[in-house]
């Protein structure tokens, strides 16, 4: 099945196809949940934000709590101590009042991958070699299932063996949860060449012989035979099969959230999504096409809907996702893998990526996370961990505050410098 289908599945038996970072949920025991706000007795509740603050490229680490400005709702808050971590160490810490950060690392590793990709090996020696530490615990998502673990067992069966077993999982998990999706790709491509062929047999004058060229159908597996009706609605099975595949759960996108909120320490999600794209006919077949069943207009039509204003909706309430994760507490690092677009004659393969790419960013941009849109995976990987390890702690006691259910949007600042700084957007009041 497709990588989305967990959003459907979510709690079927294990061995079912799974993916995206909601796996996590169907393999955890429900637990005391202990939220991002913090609350001493009755009385007294602190907010905690980690704030990543760069020139350029470059963690600055220099800054004092006298630096800081954090903005709740548009109101200026008296802060409560900032702590500068690295990795799980405290290395200066500020206070007018004690607290004590919990540092303790999740690790999410999703993959959210239709395809194999050998540079998965680098991204995760690197991983593995410099970035797991004692203590760190781990999930490693697939498109089937979470393998969850912790550091030490990692390190206690040895690396080598244990990184090649990650592997071979990753492989096997990956081919066989996309296969699905690839089947209706490879139907759809094989639709559209078919139509290529069909346009290009009943076309008796070709305007060129490049023209001519376009219209040779080649490794199609349908016969050229098959009526311009079926092929067409062949193809639009096709596309509801796959939109069936992608399809996302709202309700089951916020329980994760929910899930990571009552979890404590500091969680580190690396969400790794390929891009898509559909097979249409090229402009200049889909031109002959029109031109050749010109008295046909229900073909037209058909083939006008399909081919050319085929457009998919973002299929999830983009706000409430935002956040619901960014009450969470949780950083997403979303990394987008680039690819060239297969080369098929007389077929343009668009890309179909922004309706899950859209809100994936957004959310990691609602949590403070790092964002990259690159074909280098272990220098992506590379990146998103040096702005994950180096992070302050501000802690605040709000002016005032109601637990009415409500975000509360907040907004750090540091008083000079020009620097650039992500957060978490805000958090719910309950």
């Amino acid at each position: 099945m497709m990588r989305y289908s967990i959003l459907n599945r979510l709690g079927s038996a294990a061995g079912r196809a799974a993916g995206l970072i909601l796996t996590a949920l169907a393999l955890v025991s429900a637990g005391t949940l202990s939220a991002q706000v913090l609350r001493h007795e009755t009385t007294t509740l602190n907010i905690e934000v980690p704030v990543r603050v760069f020139k350029g490229d470059r963690f600055v680490d220099d800054l004092t709590i006298s630096d800081f400005e954090v903005y709740e709702d548009g109101r200026l808050q008296s802060l409560d101590a900032v702590y500068l971590v690295r990795k799980t160490a405290i290395e200066r810490r500020e206070e007018t009042m004690p607290f004590l950060p919990d540092t303790k690392r999740h690790f999410y590793l999703d993959f959210e991958l239709s395809e194999y990709d050998p540079k998965i090996r680098r991204a995760l020696e690197y991983f593995f070699d410099e970035v797991l530490l004692p203590g760190d615990e781990l999930a490693v998502i697939t498109p089937m299932r979470t393998y969850r673990m912790k550091s030490d067992i990692f390190i206690r069966a040895g690396r080598d063996r244990a990184l090649e077993q990650l592997l071979g999982i990753l492989r096997r998990d990956i081919l066989t949860g996309g296969a699905e999706y690839r089947d209706v790709l490879d139907d759809m491509r094989s639709l559209a060449l078919t139509m290529v062929g069909a346009v290009g047999m009943s076309r008796t004058n070709a305007e060129s012989p490049m023209a001519a060229d376009i219209f040779v159908s080649a490794g199609s597996i349908f016969e050229i035979s098959t009526s311009v009706e079926e092929q067409l609605q062949m193809y639009s099975t096709c596309l509801s099969r796959l939109e069936s595949l992608r399809k996302v759960d709202q309700a089951q996108l916020i329980a994760f959230a929910d899930h990571l909120r009552g979890q404590s320490g500091r969680k580190e999600i690396f969400l790794f999504y390929q891009r898509e794209f559909i097979p249409k006919l090229d402009p200049a077949v889909l031109d002959a096409y029109m031109s050749t069943f010109n008295d046909r207009p229900d073909i037209v039509q058909t083939v006008t809907g399909i081919f050319e204003f085929f457009h998919r909706e973002t299929p999830l309430d983009i706000e409430a996702a935002k956040t619901a994760y960014a009450d969470s507490g949780a950083a997403i690092h979303f990394l987008f893998l680039t690819r060239p677009a297969p080369k098929v004659p007389g077929v343009t393969m668009q890309e179909q990526s922004e309706d899950i790419f859209a809100p994936f960013r957004e959310m990691s941009r609602a949590t403070g996370g790092y964002i990259a849109s690159t074909a280098n995976l272990d220098a992506a990987m590379r990146s998103a961990v040096a702005a994950s390890e180096n992070y302050y702690l501000l802690y605040y006691t709000p002016k005032t505050y109601e637990r009415d259910g409500r975000f509360r949007r907040l907004e750090v600042r540091v008083k000079s410098g020009g620097y650039r700084l992500s957060h978490r957007l805000g958090y719910i009041a309950d």
